[in-house]
């Protein structure tokens, strides 16, 4: 008998191994293919999470108001007494201009308060896939769009309702979430 060199390639149960060791490859490569893309994808969704653009003269980084003894925390979540503050406060100026972050669309007016008082007014807006409300100012107008740097109106004068609070505008998202990433 005459031994010769095998072809293991031809023998039909060796086709079967490589098939399945291929489809657990394959499926193996499309799953990690997935992963990564879904990593991909978020970080490309926060980096182009929208920021605010300077929002009020004389404060051109949004720097945030700190904590005042007599009326609290301008951080998102500062107790309220018996509420919590649902925006973020950023320094301005009483009489300074404020500015539109980005291209906004001024939606309608928007006040913090029941009681009608001389900072009582704000406005409602919509730009860069938020929903949001700047409280404190004077606005320009009521409706139409605005393009980012241009004037929104000017800051209301808060030290004749709050004397001894750091002056500022006041920025709620529409859902009252924590808008604090955006800046």
């Amino acid at each position: 008998m005459q031994y010769t060199h095998l072809d293991w390639s031809q023998c039909p149960c060796w086709r079967r191994t490589e098939v399945y060791r291929s489809r657990q490859t394959t499926a193996s490569m499309k799953l990690i293919i997935l992963v990564l893309c879904v990593v991909l994808l978020s970080l490309q969704a926060e980096a182009d999470q929208v920021k605010f653009g300077t929002l009020c003269s004389g404060n051109p980084k949004n720097n945030k108001r700190g904590c005042d003894k007599k009326y609290g925390c301008g951080n998102y979540g500062a107790s309220r007494g018996t509420r919590k503050h649902l925006g973020l406060d950023i320094i301005c100026s009483d009489g300074a201009t404020v500015y539109a972050p980005f291209d906004v669309t001024v939606t309608g007016k928007a006040v913090p308060y029941t009681k009608d008082n001389a900072i009582n007014d704000g406005v409602s807006l919509t730009g860069g896939g938020l929903c949001f409300k700047l409280f404190y100012l004077k606005p320009v107008k009521y409706s139409g769009t605005v393009k980012a740097g241009q004037k929104l109106g000017t800051l209301l004068p808060m030290q004749s309702v709050y004397p001894g609070i750091t002056s500022h505008i006041h920025v709620q998202m529409c859902d009252k979430s924590d808008p604090t990433k955006y800046f």
